[in-house]
């Protein structure tokens, strides 16, 4: 009994161990996928119908230059993920 008990224990801290770090609250994304994210983020939160060159207007057509993202001053949302820089990564790990 004490040996199938013991045995058990052994295995519970073996499996807690494994199983932790792929827990972790902000476990290892990609920058890949964190641009992606930072890029959702930033469309979602434009209040307008063109944040971005690629996306449409009410009419059907593409903004194109007519974009926040393509005009200077006022909204500069983010678009593309060369627009995300590495402080802009290392800033939304901290948050997330």
């Amino acid at each position: 009994m004490k040996t199938t008990l013991a045995v058990a224990m052994v295995c519970a801290v073996a499996l807690l161990s494994v199983s932790t770090p792929s827990m972790a609250k902000n476990s290892r994304i990609s920058d890949e996928q964190i641009k992606e994210k930072i890029i959702q983020e930033s469309i979602s939160s434009y209040s307008g119908n063109c944040p971005c060159p690629y996306n449409s207007a009410r009419n059907g057509r593409k903004c194109g230059k007519r974009s926040a993202w393509s005009r200077a001053g006022g909204d500069s949302p983010i678009c593309y993920k060369d627009d995300v820089t590495r402080k802009m990564i290392d800033d939304w790990r901290v948050k997330n």
